[in-house]
């Protein structure tokens, strides 16, 4: 039921995009210009006038009927509950590194220690 609302509400919306596209343009924004609009009362109501009020109560009233489908499958139940109440054990503390020896990470001090040998190309 809910795909098929969902379906029709999708080809609604496409349609009156289309309708809205398809219509004649007035002019300026907020009905400003174009011979008159909302300034001299009422316009014609067009066939495609009709046509997107139609579409756009469809739109509407699909909208309603798919926001009740959601909420009566949500019937009160959390998404946290929906997870299980599967315990995640506490990861282990974690554990320093111990420190490696300085000495040997320190080079030899000058002068000590053996002569550099020759490289071998």
């Amino acid at each position: 039921m809910e795909n098929v609302v969902l379906t029709v509400h999708l080809l609604l919306a496409l349609g009156l995009i289309g309708v809205v596209l398809m219509q004649r343009s007035e002019g300026g924004g907020l009905g400003m210009g174009g011979g008159g609009g909302a300034i001299t009362g009422r316009a014609a109501a067009t066939a495609l006038g009709k046509l997107t009020w139609i579409l756009a109560a469809g739109f509407i009233l699909t909208s309603i009927t798919l926001t009740i489908i959601a909420a009566q499958n949500a019937s009160g139940v959390s998404v946290l509950d929906r997870l299980g109440d599967t315990e995640v054990p506490e990861p282990a503390a974690p554990v320093a590194p111990g420190l490696p020896d300085v000495d040997t990470l320190l080079p030899p001090p000058s002068g000590e220690g053996a002569p550099l040998a020759p490289r071998a190309d």
